[in-house]
């Protein structure tokens, strides 16, 4: 299988409040769990909702707030709840960097380079 992933996926499980419209056009607010984050994205699972790709959801972690576009939806093994992957809204700050600063910091990417 071709990676297509462009940034590394961190993987941590943690509670998040997501909110939005959901697809009968009614507002929702719902406590999930978010895994393999990135500085973009993520991969939300235990969600009730109805999503489809294309919404736009907010998402709020450790008080800080973002907007994402759902980019595909699942159902879980259980078929009752669903995973989405999430984008984030480049004009929005990332709400969980301090979960990416260890695999960031060891990114050569990430590593300044000296002008001369």
């Amino acid at each position: 299988m071709i990676e297509r992933r462009h940034e590394p996926r961190t993987p941590v499980d943690v509670a998040l409040l997501i909110w939005g419209v959901d697809t009968r056009g009614e507002r929702f607010l719902q406590e999930v769990r978010a895994h393999d984050v990135s500085l973009r994205g993520a991969l939300l699972s235990g969600v009730e909702t109805e999503v489809r790709p294309g919404d736009v959801i907010g998402i709020l972690y450790a008080g800080k707030k973002a907007r994402f576009r759902v980019v595909w939806v699942r159902y879980d093994g259980t078929g009752d709840k669903m995973q989405a992957a999430v984008h984030r809204i480049e004009a929005d700050p990332c709400p969980w960097m301090e979960l990416l600063v260890e695999s960031t910091a060891a990114s050569p990417a990430a590593v300044p380079s000296l002008e001369i």
